[in-house]
């Protein structure tokens, strides 16, 4: 058995280029890798990788993290800056004993030291866009703070071996500096082969309060089918945060167990794809349901288009 998931429609491409690794007995290391990197190097994700938008300096810092389930092996980076796949540089500091977790230009000298590439990851499109972003937030005294789509994948190959990654250039225009969930262990991944993997997506700041995908993975080691436990965490936290902190921000989590089961909930309408032994590639609709349940249908083809459209669309 294997499968993977990962948040988003834009993880789709990524995702079958994994599935030809996972069914040829390929690694879900490698996998997650690559399934990631296929969304880092597409200019028109505005979130993550090349192509991703700035902090308010105009500055692309970005977030990446890679585990293994099956020795709980985790490398991260944060505010890495003009590197060009932040996911493999996280997966490479998962092998380091010490110092596995790289910020800002520490990241940057070890990922160059370790031989990878430089490049610069800020496009002239997003240039663009944050240079009209900044112009609409001095006229009409806007919200600066618009967009945190994390890229999120979990994945089981058929050794039994799970894995899972991030990456995210963060909240665009947010501060220097500024680090979301998406790097941190327990709140925007983790996984365990034993049992299963989670990942999320959303507002960073309110997802590392309730460390959400360490509690999807406790939750499915206690027996609870991944849907069961996604429902579970996120509902509960959501009540709880709106009640005790005022409100919620969006969030979305994906969960895959080691039977290749598959999960899904959210605050938000939100999309993400899946592929296993048994399914067939696919992209889905999530949106929140009646009483603590997640509604999740196929996305269309109209939905293609106009996604595939506005992403394009001129600036």
């Amino acid at each position: 058995m294997w499968g993977m998931i990962a948040t988003w429609r834009m993880a789709h491409d990524g995702v079958l280029a994994a599935k030809a690794i996972l069914e040829q007995q390929g690694s879900c290391q490698d996998a997650v890798e690559t399934a990631i990197k296929a969304v880092e190097d597409y200019p028109f994700y505005k979130s993550v990788g090349y192509g991703g938008l700035p902090n308010e300096e105009g500055v692309l810092e970005m977030d990446a993290a890679f585990m293994d389930g099956d020795t709980f092996k985790i490398g991260a980076v944060a505010g890495i800056v003009d590197v060009e796949n932040p996911i493999s540089v996280a997966r490479r500091l998962s092998e380091e004993k010490f110092n596995s977790f790289r910020i800002g230009q520490g990241a940057v000298a070890y990922a160059l030291a370790e031989g990878f590439q430089p490049k610069e990851m800020l496009t002239p499109r997003a240039k663009t866009i944050w240079e009209k972003r900044k112009a609409e937030i001095a006229a009409n005294n806007l919200d600066p703070y618009d967009g945190h789509d994390t890229v999120g994948v979990v994945a089981l190959d058929e050794h039994q071996s799970m894995a899972a990654g991030t990456s995210s250039s963060g909240l665009f225009m947010k501060k220097s500096g500024r680090v979301g969930d998406s790097p941190l262990s327990g709140s925007g991944f983790y996984v365990d082969s034993e049992i299963g993997g989670a990942a999320a997506t959303g507002l960073g700041e309110d997802l590392m309060k309730g460390c959400l995908s360490y509690e999807i993975v406790r939750l499915m080691g206690e027996g609870l089918a991944p849907q069961e436990a996604c429902d579970q965490a996120v509902y509960d936290f959501e009540a709880r945060l709106k009640k005790r902190y005022g409100k919620a921000g969006a969030f979305s989590l994906i969960a895959l167990d080691k039977q290749g089961r598959w999960g899904v909930a959210t605050n938000v309408e939100f999309t993400f794809s899946v592929a296993t032994t048994n399914q067939e590639p696919a992209i889905f609709m999530a949106t929140p349901g009646p009483e603590q349940t997640t509604v999740i249908e196929p996305i269309t083809q109209e939905w293609l288009e106009a996604y595939e459209k506005r992403i394009k669309a001129p600036v």
